[in-house]
């Protein structure tokens, strides 16, 4: 063997030994839950900026959940950290939206196994065309069962063919949802949960979720499919308050589920608080960048005559991380 040739395979050897073997291609499959990591502040927020510009979506409903879609930019007042902010920007046009589906197959969910496929699958065909679309299903593990697409076809032959079963891993699911909006093609980015909202088998916890949520540019609706019988346990009970909390913190709604004639018309209502929504720009007076965490509050400036309304927007807990540089 030529020196030359011995030289290199010693070089080899030393930077096999350094570095390690080669790493086998990749395997498609669910990635393993780990503890969570902080998130990547650069590569996420929870409200979506443009270079010196804040963009805020809202969406308002009169005392019956329908969506108010008249209102214009005087009709609004936007505050960062108690200041208030000049709108330069205003929108209220449909645009298409990216959206997960979290779907609960627990055992939990065993009588209302049938409700829930069903209002997933009205959800679905209520959808606009332009839409992209993807599935998650959980009970003792999430698992994402589609990539994103725009033919809700497959998703709802996904929906119908399953059983329930097992324990309820809702959060972990949330975590998975979150994680494939990375691959989202809208701008506008939503996870529909349709659950009882108990969770008993979960690696993360309410608080993961709750970080995971803050730092995400996604909103959370969820469909609660709730019984009100005596007896239930414990995560059970407590799964309106769960979603609520969870769903509250992006601007999102939870809309209860007690009889399947209902279906329709909430399925509907979602899809239009869904599009139906106000997008409010501003440039912040505090130009400081400086990392830190700037709250976001919206404020109604009623018109005359306005009837009683709810305004849904990014709690004043929410807002985002003042950029670096």
């Amino acid at each position: 063997m030529a020196i030359g040739n011995r030289q290199w395979m010693c070089a080899a050897l030393v930077a096999l030994f350094i570095f390690g073997a080669p790493l086998p291609a990749h395997v498609a499959g669910p990635e393993p839950l780990r503890k969570p990591k902080p998130p990547d502040l650069n590569k996420s927020a929870v409200i979506k900026m443009n270079v010196d510009m804040t963009l805020v979506n809202v969406s308002v409903t009169d005392s019956f959940s329908n969506s108010v879609t008249w209102l214009d930019k005087e009709n609004f007042k936007v505050y960062e950290d108690g200041v208030e902010q000049e709108i330069s920007a205003f929108s209220s046009e449909d645009v298409p939206i990216s959206i997960g589906l979290i779907f609960d197959m627990s055992g939990s969910m065993a009588n209302k196994f049938d409700r829930a496929r069903q209002a997933a699958v009205q959800f679905l065909r209520a959808a606009n065309p332009r839409d992209e679309f993807f599935l998650v299903k959980f009970k003792d593990r999430a698992e994402p069962a589609s990539q994103f697409t725009s033919g809700t076809e497959e998703l709802e032959n996904r929906v119908m063919f399953t059983a329930a079963g097992g324990r309820t891993a809702l959060l972990d699911a949330v975590y998975f949802g979150l994680g494939q909006m990375r691959n989202a093609h809208n701008g506008r980015r939503a996870l529909l949960i349709i659950s009882d909202g108990g969770d008993n088998h979960s690696l993360y916890n309410e608080a993961d979720i709750r970080n995971f949520l803050k730092e995400s540019d996604c909103q959370l609706y969820a469909m609660g499919i709730f019984d009100h019988h005596i007896g239930r346990k414990t995560e059970e009970r407590h799964g309106w308050s769960l979603l609520s909390e969870l769903v509250e913190m992006t601007g999102g709604r939870v809309f209860p589920v007690s009889k399947l004639t209902d279906l329709p018309d909430i399925a509907a209502k979602i899809g239009m608080a869904l599009r139906n929504q106000y997008v409010l720009g501003y440039k912040p007076q505090d130009t400081s960048h400086n990392r830190a965490w700037r709250k976001i509050k919206v404020k109604l400036n009623a018109p005359k005559g306005l009837p009683p309304v709810k305004v849904y927007a990014r709690s004043a807990r929410s807002g985002y991380y003042a950029p670096t540089e």
